[in-house]
């Protein structure tokens, strides 16, 4: 099966603008989130997808491979959809963050594995709340699953509600999952996706997973205790210096 992962990776910012390029601890933001990628045992190649010659340049110069798309794209989907079309023959298309330097290739390989494993269009990784901040923390987004995994809904919102209990009791009484921003799509899926307009639902919660939820394309979500650090503003570079500091002393 031919494996195209795709690294989104835009100069502008309004928190943080040409943060790909930011060194952390010595290395971009950038080329280390692609070693890590390279990682995966299942990914038959890597792509960085962007809309900035200095990126592109960048990434050229540290031996990696890269392609210029469209600045004016609506969403990271529609960037990997267009990069996944120049690249040309892939059976599955895996999203990864350009903010996510400690992304683990396990779950990648994960991600992969569940997506192939069935009828599936998509695979996105969850991870249990262990934080009772989490559940009403509209920037952590929560999903509301079967128990063989499919997602029923995600949203802002603390789901599923925990009728009679204060928000600080309900991981108490089961477990909670939030949802990271990484996926594996079947190529085919990853078209009819981008091809579809945004759903009412994608709009109003500002998820784009739920437009693939609203079109029936069938989605599994991979249990992981991965904890994410992105780089979404300057002070985030720290907590991810201290992060592979501590990787370093105790492997």
């Amino acid at each position: 099966m031919n494996v195209l992962a795709v690294i989104p990776a835009r100069f502008a910012s309004s928190r943080f603008p040409g943060k790909p390029l930011v060194p952390i601890a010595g290395i971009t933001l950038i080329e280390r989130v692609y070693r890590r990628v390279c990682q995966a045992e299942r990914v038959s190649h890597v792509l960085v997808a962007t809309d900035d010659q200095q990126i592109l340049d960048h990434v050229h110069a540290f031996g990696g491979n890269g392609v210029m798309t469209q600045a004016n794209h609506p969403s990271g989907s529609d960037r990997i959809a267009e990069a996944a079309q120049k690249y040309g023959t892939a059976d599955l298309v895996v999203n990864v963050q350009g903010d996510e330097p400690l992304v683990e290739p396990a779950l990648i390989d994960s991600m992969i594995a569940a997506v192939a494993s069935g009828p599936f269009g998509c695979a996105t990784p969850v991870a249990p709340i262990t934080n009772p901040h989490d559940l009403l923390n509209p920037n952590v987004v929560k999903v509301a699953m079967r128990s063989d995994g499919v997602p029923l809904y995600f949203s802002r919102s603390p789901i599923p509600h925990c009728r009679g209990k204060q928000p600080e009791e309900w991981l108490a009484e089961g477990t909670w999952f939030r949802h990271i921003g990484l996926y594996a799509y079947r190529a085919e899926a990853l078209r009819q996706f981008v091809a579809a307009p945004p759903a009412m639902i994608e709009q109003t919660e500002q998820l784009e997973q739920l437009r693939m939820m609203e079109l029936g394309i069938p989605m599994i979500c991979v249990k992981t205790d991965y904890a994410s650090i992105g780089v979404d503003t300057p002070e985030d570079v720290a907590a991810v210096e201290q992060a592979l500091a501590a990787a370093e002393r105790f492997p």
